[in-house]
This record gives C-alpha cells, structure tokens and sequence, in this order.
C-alpha cells in the first residue's frame, strides 16, 4: 500500500471494496477536499464550531509535512486521517490527531485502512513514530490500535483537551491514553507484515464494562461511567509509573474489554525528561 504514492497526492493509497462500489484511499487534494474533511469531523463528532478543525489548519499541515488522507465513495469523502509533524528530546515524528468515518461506513474495517494508508506514507517520508490520542472508554479503538495495529500506550493524560462540546464524550473529562505506533518495530513489523501476534506475559490487566456507551449517553447513568473512568485513571497511573506498558487488548463474548499490560521487549522511546 503507497508504494509510488507522489508527492502531490493524487495517486491511490489503497483500494478497499463496500458493497457494489469501490472506496478509494489517497491523500487529499485541492481545498474542496480539505473542506469536506471539516464538514465530516462536524458530522462524526457533532462538534461545536469552536472545537472544529478549520480549513486553515489542514491547508497548513499539507505544507509543512502532515498528512490528510481520505477514503472516498465515488467523489464523496466517507472518511479522513489527520496529522501534523511534531518534535519531542530532538526527534520528529507525526502526531495522528484525527480519525473520522461517516457512521453508514463503519464497521468495515476502513478506520484500519487509513491507519495502515498512514503508516506506509510516514514510512515513505522516513519518520520511525506515529503518535495520537484516544480515549480508554472506547473499546473498539482501544481493540483497534493495540490488538490489530500493534501501537502500545505508557502515557495517560488526564483531561487532555479540557471541555469537550461532542457528545460522544458525554461530558466527562477528556482523558486520553497516548498511542505510540513505532511503524518499523519488531512489534508492529510482525504483527502487520508478518501475520505474528506480538508475545507478552500479562501482569495486569484494566477493565471497561461494555455498557461504558450507554452510561456516558445517559444523565442519570453518567455517575457510573465516571466512576469507571476515574478508577481506570488510578490504576493506568499507578502502572505506568512501575514502567508497565498497555500491549493488548481483549474483548467477551458480552463485548466487556480489557487492556493487558506487561513489560515490553523493544527500546523504542523519544522520552524527554519531562516524559519519563
């Protein structure tokens, strides 16, 4: 996937199938494009217009060296991956801060595709990390980017974006664990190029009751899922800081989920001082 992808962007990163009809995955082109990605995240998130990602700022990340990738349906765009470069102890790598699928296209494994159209384009432009946030609630992404992308998480921070106006987040603070998503590790190497599932002894594991979604949707059930959040906080903290690292993730049969922490073989790191 990428291979010959030019600089410009117009060639295709990938072709997935939905339905009768084909999805395209490339880089976005032309302001109209990027106008579409703003209109989609509004869609997605439901966002108020002061926590929207304008235009200027994805005009700006193509020119410096971040990446806007799309998934589009015909000429329509059902989806987009959003980065900007960053730097962190003297290195720079890519910070993925958006990820946005219109919901008739979910649950085809195209969230998956754009991570993977990213990681090829990174490669390409000789970066080793991909960062980006997500929140420990959500038990598909969390299943997503350990279990089927290979990322690991040691960072947890806690109200990362403050207030937040969408829903989704249901009014409880923004806490976000950090995905580090080292794209030539043995790690992800193995897992997506080789088929291996990683090995690791668990030593602890944190849990998210499936019934998460509605109790965030809920005013009266809210109270629950806060108490969840604020119990996870504790225990992703307490772990972190005895160097235990999130490498996996397990869903039931009930679709209850569970990340599973151990130590990690690999000594990967852009840790500052401030980090470690």
């Amino acid at each position: 996937m990428a291979a010959g992808q030019d600089a410009g962007g117009t060639g295709a990163l990938s072709i997935a199938e939905h339905g009768t009809e084909q999805i395209t995955i490339r880089k976005c082109s032309g302001v109209d494009e990027l106008n579409a990605c703003v209109a989609l995240q509004k869609e997605v998130w439901n966002f108020d217009d002061v926590d929207l990602v304008p235009l200027r700022m994805f005009v700006v990340s193509q020119k410096i060296g971040g990446q806007t990738i799309g998934a589009f349906y015909g000429d329509d765009l059902v989806g987009f991956a959003f980065s900007i470069p960053g730097s962190r102890a003297g290195h720079t790598y890519l910070h993925s801060h958006m990820l946005a699928v219109r919901d008739s296209f979910r649950n085809h494994g195209l969230g998956r595709k754009l991570k993977l159209a990213q990681r090829d384009d990174a490669i390409q432009q000789g970066f080793e990390l991909l960062e980006w946030t997500f929140d420990p609630l959500e038990i598909k992404n969390a299943h997503l980017n350990l279990s089927r992308l290979g990322a690991i998480a040691r960072r947890y921070s806690v109200n990362h974006y403050g207030h937040s106006s969408s829903p989704l987040q249901g009014g409880l603070p923004t806490d976000r664990l950090v995905a580090e998503w080292w794209l030539t590790s043995k790690r992800v190497v193995n897992l997506l190029d080789k088929k291996q599932l990683p090995q690791f002894k668990t030593e602890k594991k944190i849990e998210v009751p499936a019934q998460i979604y509605a109790w965030k949707a809920s005013p009266e059930e809210r109270p629950k899922a806060a108490e969840v959040q604020k119990r996870n906080r504790e225990h992703f903290l307490s772990a972190f800081s005895q160097d235990l690292v999130a490498l996996g993730y397990e869903r039931d049969a009930q679709e209850n989920g569970a990340f599973l922490l151990g130590r990690w073989d690999e000594d990967w790191s852009y840790a500052s001082g401030e980090d470690e």
